[in-house]
Order: C-alpha cells, then sequence, then structure tokens
C-alpha cells in the first residue's frame, strides 16, 4: 500500500510540473516541465506496484516521445511574437471549454471504473494479460497518458502552424 505522504508528494510534483508545463514563457522549458509531469508519474504508477506501466511510462513517453518535442522545438524555434500571436482570446476560450469538457468525461469515466481491490493485479506474463489488465484495472492513467501526448501533439501543431 502506498504511504499517504508519498502519495501526495508525488501528486503535488506531478500538479506543479504540469502548471509548469501551461505556464512556462518558452516551449523547451514546457518540455522540460512535461519531462518531470511523466517521471513523477511514473514514480506514482511504481508505488502502486504497477511496475509495466511504469517502465512504459519512462522509455515510451519521457524517453522517445519527449526526445521528438525538444528537436520539434529546438527546430522551430519561435520568436516570441509567433508564441502571442497563437495565443487570442478565441483559442483561449475554445481551450477552456475543451478542458471543461475533458475533465466532465474523465470524472463519468473514472465513476464508473471500480478500484482494484489488491495492491495490484497478479500479470502472468503473457502480452493479453497485460493488455487486459492495462484497459481494465489501470484504464484510467493509461487513458490520462495517452490524453497527455494528444495534449502535447495538438499543442505543437498548433504553435507550427503558418498564419492563413
Amino acid at each position: 500500500m502506498i504511504h499517504p505522504v508519498l502519495f501526495y508528494v508525488l501528486s503535488g510534483l506531478i500538479v506543479a510540473s504540469a502548471v509548469g508545463v501551461i505556464l512556462a514563457r518558452h516551449p523547451l522549458y514546457a518540455v522540460l516541465s512535461l519531462v518531470v509531469t511523466l517521471f513523477s508519474l511514473s514514480a506514482l504508477f511504481i508505488c502502486l506496484h504497477a511496475f509495466f506501466v511504469a517502465a512504459i511510462q519512462v522509455l515510451i513517453y519521457a524517453g522517445a516521445v519527449l526526445v521528438l518535442f525538444i528537436f520539434v522545438v529546438m527546430l522551430l524555434d519561435m520568436a516570441p511574437e509567433v508564441v502571442f500571436r497563437a495565443k487570442s482570446w478565441t483559442m483561449i476560450s475554445v481551450g477552456t471549454a475543451l478542458g471543461f469538457l475533458i475533465l466532465w468525461q474523465t470524472a463519468a469515466v473514472s465513476l464508473r471504473l471500480q478500484a482494484p481491490s489488491a495492491p495490484g493485479p497478479v500479470i502472468d506474463g503473457t502480452t493479453a494479460a497485460v493488455g487486459r489488465i492495462l484497459f481494465t484495472a489501470y484504464a484510467l492513467p493509461f487513458e490520462a497518458a495517452s490524453l497527455l501526448l494528444l495534449v502535447g501533439i495538438i499543442g505543437a501543431i498548433v504553435l507550427a502552424k503558418k498564419q492563413l
């Protein structure tokens, strides 16, 4: 069982670094804050005895995907006025509305999911067993990680698109 103090420390670090992703002025600092978020999330998975998900979190998301994000950010080398133009009131209002919609859907899904009764389900080592557990007992964290990746990709596309 995870110790409550450790859970709150990791959760606070996750929230603080996620806010750092949103509030960072330079895209490179936002990506680095995202790295801290993903490593903290991986530590939380380890505390929940989800070692496979934690390893995948580090290898795929924090490793490969964020290296790609850093490459794209350095390739773009955007000037501050380009970033400022991308933050119009229309985009902020649409983003806020979509954020509340996603939050509402996440709450609806999390109320329907059942928490695992044991600290972690036993995996017999097959891919089918890992997939079954990943999409049942750990469906919400798995989907949250994929949603985080999707938001990052959409943000990179919005920032990189040329003005018409």
